[in-house]
């Protein structure tokens, strides 16, 4: 909204601007779904949004700043995953729909945002404490819900007491994530979409249950 978005230099951007920086965005978005990140320049995206280098300029220091802009609004959609948990049944027949539910919104979610993601990844493994930060709290909104959960159902008796939320959690989530990530890859391996959301969600379902799915 008008007042809320300023240029480098610290001006209020108006409508107009406000526009034309959310173009300029729009559009570098779909050139990372074509092109490396390291060869997107910004010459290339203020000619596919229609306007000057020195336009870029005015709302972003250089494509890295724009990326990270990128990945901070798609990091606040993630953290809505936390939803996919929110009011859900661990419990008998319900319990591997919720693991169902989860995986599919997990995988839906990295495959909406496929670009983006993969330069955040690479710039957390790069050791980038921003890329990285955006990483963790996309990741942090099914973490700490899945160690609520273990917690609860430890509490309930229904959980051995000698696992650790915190590791199960982490562990299952950086196994959605891997696998997120390499929903190409598994084609290659003759692996059928269809085929993998049911299997992974098995191994949500023991991991968080401690039992196989009850069908």
């Amino acid at each position: 909204m008008t007042g809320q978005v300023r240029t480098v230099d610290g001006r209020v951007a108006g409508r107009r601007g406000q526009a034309t920086r959310q173009k300029l965005l729009d559009c570098l978005s779909e050139m990372l779904s074509s092109s490396p990140y390291r060869d997107v320049k910004v010459i290339d995206v203020a000619r596919k949004a229609g306007t000057s280098p020195a336009t870029f300029y005015q709302y972003f220091p250089d494509v890295e700043g724009a990326v990270l802009e990128i990945a901070e609004q798609m990091a606040t959609e993630g953290a809505e995953l936390t939803h996919l948990l929110e009011g859900r049944s661990w419990v008998g027949k319900a319990a591997l729909q919720t693991s169902q539910d989860l995986v599919d919104g997990f995988l839906e979610f990295w495959r909406k945002n496929d670009a983006i993601l993969r330069v955040v990844d690479l710039g957390a493994a790069e050791g980038d404490k921003r890329f990285y930060k955006i990483r963790m709290k996309i990741l942090n909104s099914v973490n700490n819900s899945l160690a609520d959960t273990v917690k609860e159902l430890q509490s309930k008796g229904k959980v051995d007491k000698d696992v650790s939320p915190a590791a199960m959690a982490g562990s299952l989530v950086a196994m959605l994530a891997a696998v997120a990530s390499h929903q190409r890859g598994f084609q290659t391996w003759g692996v059928k979409q269809a085929e993998l959301k049911p299997n992974l969600a098995v191994l949500v379902h023991m991991g968080v249950t401690g039992k196989k799915p009850t069908k």
